[in-house]
């Protein structure tokens, strides 16, 4: 493992900055509360006299200092990710739902603002279309497999409106669900 060479100063400037590429090459640990943090935690900041660093986990572990609660230093991944994964969990699991931001942000404990920026800045989606692809897959292997007609199909998959599943199916398979069926069985045929 290499060991990164910074100055106390150029350290604090990156906690400071809540600089992301720094995360995991070292540890700000806060004297007065025993709290050891990422560069990037967004928690208020110490006064520099009660600061730390550490560039081993288990060095700051060893000193009596524990993990912080909001950026999770302990976990090697992005602490976002575990959000992430509970966010596409809760969607695959309720999709035939009529689910809004907030049911999803009430289910992870965060408000709905932050969860769909750390939701879009980890998937460069929103949940909502994350959601829609969710069904729209749904969708695709119903047409395959069943017979139920499209309209069935729409409100199997979660679809609230005929011309909305219509609008987000041509737009993710270039197609319409009855065009996509007959591809379908021209090339099982």
């Amino acid at each position: 493992m290499t060991t990164i060479k910074l100055s106390f100063e150029e350290m604090w400037e990156k906690i400071i900055s809540c600089d992301r590429k720094y995360d995991g090459l070292f540890f700000t640990a806060v004297k007065t509360t025993k709290i050891y943090c990422r560069p990037s935690c967004k928690s208020r900041k110490p006064k520099k006299i009660n600061v730390d660093f550490y560039l081993d986990r288990m060095e700051v572990e060893v000193a009596g200092y524990r993990p912080c609660k909001r950026c999770r230093p302990e976990v090697d991944e992005s602490p976002e990710i575990e959000i992430v994964r509970e966010v596409i969990t809760f969607l695959v699991n309720h999709y035939k739902q009529n689910v809004v931001l907030q049911d999803i942000a009430s289910q992870v404990g965060l408000s709905p603002y932050y969860l769909e920026r750390v939701f879009k800045k980890e998937t460069s989606e929103t949940p909502r279309t994350y959601l829609e692809k969710i069904r729209i897959d749904k969708a695709a292997y119903l047409l395959k497999s069943t017979t139920l007609t499209n309209l069935e199909i729409c409100y199997e998959v979660g679809f609230q409106s005929p011309s909305n599943f219509y609008k987000v199916f041509r737009n993710l398979k270039n197609c319409s669900p009855s065009e996509y069926r007959k591809e379908i069985s021209n090339e099982l045929g």
